[in-house]
Formats: structure tokens, C-alpha cells, sequence
């Protein structure tokens, strides 16, 4: 979500300073844009960073054998070590 936040972000702020031509006293839109521009690289980057951050992996097997002799394999993986599947 936050990668698409980012590029939301990025396209407002080009739009507002490349592509409106309004001139306020008020308010200066490029300054704006540009500001959301750089916050959306940002957001664009932090989304990406967390994305590609390895994800930890837990698998369980146990093996035995059930009450009528037949050998049993279990196989339980968790994505992350402190979630039990």
C-alpha cells in the first residue's frame, strides 16, 4: 500500500508543478508539488525497503508412528518464528 501511496503522492506533485499554471500570492503550488514529489519518493522507497526485508521462516516436522503402527510425518511452517501454524 504504501508503494502505491508514494507514487500517488509522486503524480499529484507533478501535476501541480508541471502541469497547472495558476499564479497565487498566496500559496506557491510548484513549491508544493515539489515538496510532494519528495515526499512520495520517500513513502515510494520506504515501501520498497520494507517489501524486500527477509522474511523469517520456522518449518516443524516431527515423525512418529500412530496407534495402528502406520508411520506418520507432520510438516507445520510458521511465517514468522513467534506464530505457531
Amino acid at each position: 500500500m504504501s508503494i502505491g501511496t508514494g507514487i500517488v503522492l509522486f503524480v499529484i506533485g507533478a501535476i501541480l508543478t508541471f502541469a497547472v499554471n495558476v499564479q497565487t500570492d498566496a500559496v506557491n503550488l510548484d513549491l508544493i508539488g515539489y515538496i510532494l514529489m519528495g515526499a512520495g519518493f520517500v513513502v515510494f522507497v520506504i515501501g520498497l525497503a520494507l517489501m524486500m526485508r527477509k522474511r523469517q521462516s520456522v518449518t516443524t516436522v516431527r515423525s512418529g508412528v500412530d496407534a495402528d503402527g502406520v508411520g506418520v510425518t507432520e510438516r507445520r511452517t510458521a511465517v514468522t518464528p513467534d506464530v505457531e501454524a
